[in-house]
């Protein structure tokens, strides 16, 4: 008899994980669960979707958690530890809890004594790059007392998925520092691209990051950089207020990080009041670019 799982948070990863894994051998069923199934005018819809992908769509958190021998939380980072108190007192005893979220050690510590108090094994993971490019297989660290065995039930169904450290924090003190990096690169870029465009002077200024980085294509980056950020920045704020709130844990004051966070919720402000709109993921950058432009112009 094989393993059933539960996901809760059937966004774009908890989609493809479940997709990914629904076609393993000794997986018999995966339940999934949104907070968007309850949803008056998207729910029936989401939960349609979820139907035509082979899941089956639970009620709620308790009818999930009653079904799974592995639960996945794939929610955004300011759910991480809700999700973990609110699964706690419907997990069954000795089952698996895998959290993908982006949260800082502490906010992850807390998600595993909530669980942990109840019989539940609770197994950090810190998700090291952008989920769509490598499916199931995105490199993803683990960690915790469970994590080794874990990370050999995951193996076994082709992720690429190993144990870091028995010791909670250490997968996701290595997953934000990381995210600083790359979501401020992100930030940067779409504030240095939009600026030297107002100006006229981008082709001046490419050449000399290319110089500087000739392994980097600045043209495809920015592309790439304005669409994921257009796309998720809600999501990626908050999981930077995440990485500011792992800074401050660590005892310094997260000043880049906060103003990361603040670049990101604005793009994502700009797309959500239409700025954006016909502009997609085959768009070169200076299309966002000059939408965010003319915005800035409209708003004088």
């Amino acid at each position: 008899m094989g393993m059933t799982l539960g996901i809760i948070g059937y966004g774009e990863v908890g989609g493809i994980f479940g997709r990914g894994l629904l076609p393993q051998g000794d997986i018999d069923a995966i339940w999934v669960w949104d907070l968007n199934f309850d949803s008056a005018s998207t729910g029936q819809a989401a939960r349609a979707a979820a139907q035509a992908d082979g899941m089956r769509v639970a009620a709620n958190v308790a009818e999930l958690c009653a079904q799974a021998d592995l639960l996945i939380s794939a929610v955004t980072a300011s759910n991480t530890l809700a999700v973990a108190e609110a699964a706690a007192p419907h997990a069954r005893r000795g089952a698996c809890f895998l959290d993908l979220n982006s949260a800082s050690p502490g906010t992850k510590q807390r998600a595993a004594a909530a669980l942990e108090a109840v019989g539940v094994h609770y197994i950090e993971a810190g998700v090291m790059t952008s989920v769509p490019p490598y499916g199931i297989r995105v490199p993803i660290l683990l960690g915790g007392a469970t994590a080794e065995s874990l990370a050999v039930t995951l193996q076994a169904w082709g992720m690429d998925a190993r144990r870091v450290s028995d010791q909670l924090g250490v997968a996701s003190a290595i997953k934000m520092s990381r995210s600083i990096m790359i979501k401020g690169l992100e930030a940067l870029v779409i504030e240095s691209y939009t600026t030297a465009r107002r100006y006229g002077v981008e082709a001046h200024v490419l050449p000399t990051l290319k110089e500087t980085f000739p392994q980097i294509d600045w043209e495809q980056q920015g592309a790439y950089f304005f669409s994921r950020v257009v796309q998720h920045g809600k999501r990626r704020a908050e999981e930077m207020r995440e990485a500011a709130r792992t800074v401050q844990e660590a005892g310094f004051e997260p000043l880049m990080t906060a103003a990361i966070a603040s670049k990101h919720d604005w793009v994502a402000q700009q797309a959500r009041d239409g700025v954006f709109q016909g502009v997609d993921d085959r768009s070169a950058w200076q299309a966002y670019a000059d939408r965010l432009i003319a915005q800035s112009q409209n708003d004088v």
